[in-house]
């Protein structure tokens, strides 16, 4: 799949997580709409069927129900079930029966540790799988993430890719306000990982971050987005938490309708 084709199929997906959020009526649409591009650009363009993946966000779960739909891997009536009693397909991803899923994620800061222990497992193994794993901004306040980044640069795992979904906003306001962070990059950079940057909200620049892999060391992508974009709250501490109504709705599909045909 060219470039062309998959902008086109993401154009599809965002449309339908929109729709899966208003349907639901749940909230989080600001932190799915931010790392969408880059889970389906993992899925699509760079992970063979071989590789493991892990979302350590996981308050980012429709975004993954939703690149995984755009699979094949998960119907349209399984989606309507999503925050639903009873439902495989919970607001933060349980492992119950979603294609894929290795561990339930939903408190922050476990993905890279989970990560680096499978990579190092198939690095001992000789087994040739790649995994990549996906964390918000926030989440780096906590240690265990730094304690991976850690132990995956002294096992040398070029076998392992964080991507950093780096929207500037988190549950209380944004990184800078909370921990005076507004760049990872800088601080990533002496830990001694293969650190990358690229636009989140560009697929070519998502691709080309992902495809300079290290052979020594751990890769680190760290992707700039907008939290929320395209909707009537994009880039504001709302679309952390709350649903949209139905005008708000209309808006975001007129506006990324719009962001299409340009």
């Amino acid at each position: 799949m060219d470039i062309k084709g998959f902008d086109d199929l993401f154009a599809k997906a965002r449309m339908r997580l929109l729709q899966l959020h208003y349907d639901s009526q749940t909230g989080h649409l600001g932190g799915n709409l931010s790392c969408l591009q880059a889970l389906m650009v993992v899925h699509h363009l760079t992970m063979k069927p071989e590789d493991r993946f892990i979302l350590s966000k996981g308050h980012a779960a429709g975004a993954l129900y939703i690149t995984l739909w755009s699979l094949g891997k998960i119907s349209d009536q399984e989606l309507r079930t999503y925050g639903a009693e009873g439902t495989s397909f919970p607001v933060h991803p349980s492992g119950n029966g979603i294609p894929g899923l290795l561990f339930a994620t939903g408190s922050l800061g476990h993905g890279p540790s989970l990560a680096a222990g499978l990579a190092l497992s198939a690095k001992q193994r000789t087994q040739p799988h790649h995994v990549y794993c996906v964390c918000s901004d926030g989440e780096w306040q906590e240690g265990s993430c730094w304690e991976a980044l850690i132990f995956a640069v002294h096992q040398k795992l070029d076998n392992l890719t964080i991507i950093i979904d780096q929207n500037g906003l988190q549950g209380f306001g944004s990184t800078q306000e909370v921990i005076s962070c507004s760049d990872l990059t800088p601080r990533l950079i002496p830990f001694g990982a293969n650190v990358q940057k690229g636009s989140g909200h560009n697929s070519a620049s998502i691709l080309n971050a992902l495809s300079q892999k290290s052979t020594d060391r751990p890769n680190i992508i760290v992707l700039n987005t907008v939290k929320g974009k395209g909707t009537h709250f994009e880039g504001k501490i709302e679309s952390h938490y709350l649903p949209i109504n139905e005008e708000q709705y209309d808006f975001a599909q007129v506006s990324h309708t719009h962001e299409q045909v340009k």
